[in-house]
């Protein structure tokens, strides 16, 4: 190719990278009291009640905590990607919708995700250094997550 050639490509990209930034996905900005049902429903105690806040509710929830990077494109169609994955696996503003069966089966794949270290992504905790799970988060996270199976357990088991 010539300098020439090189130069006008540069330029173009230059001008598609430019023009892109004034265009974005939308947002996933709902009201935080979507997740109160869940909160109430599922009562954990305080210490994951913060996890939960600082881990899962950005890409889980329709409220996301966007971070300054948010603004750059084709970053911003990256992060809202894993949002609408995220939401479409375990919702918790959806979670009054949800069946008990299907609650129950959520914090199924919660425990195995937590446990096996597959939830927090690491593309999310390398900028949410508090999103890192120590083995002490890890295990309230699983306790807490095995008595709310156990209480749909008890509920699915009795009569209708």
């Amino acid at each position: 190719m010539t300098k020439k050639l090189l130069k006008k490509l540069g330029l173009s990209l230059l001008i598609v990278f430019v023009l892109a930034q004034f265009f974005g996905p939308e947002k996933n900005s709902g009201d935080i009291t979507t997740v109160d049902a869940f909160l109430a429903e599922t009562n954990p105690p305080e210490d994951v009640k913060v996890i939960l806040q600082n881990t899962c509710f950005d890409c889980h929830s329709d409220v996301t905590e966007y971070p300054w990077y948010n603004t750059i494109t084709p970053v911003n169609y990256w992060l809202n990607d894993h949002i609408v994955d995220g939401k479409k696996h375990f919702d918790v503003s959806k979670w009054k919708d949800y069946s008990l069966k299907k609650k129950d089966h959520k914090f199924d794949e919660l425990i195995e995700e937590v446990e096996e270290k597959e939830m927090p992504l690491p593309s999310y905790t390398w900028t949410h250094g508090d999103a890192d799970l120590t083995p002490e988060q890890i295990k309230a996270v699983v306790t807490w997550a095995k008595e709310v199976r156990t209480k749909y357990a008890l509920q699915m088991a009795q009569p209708q």
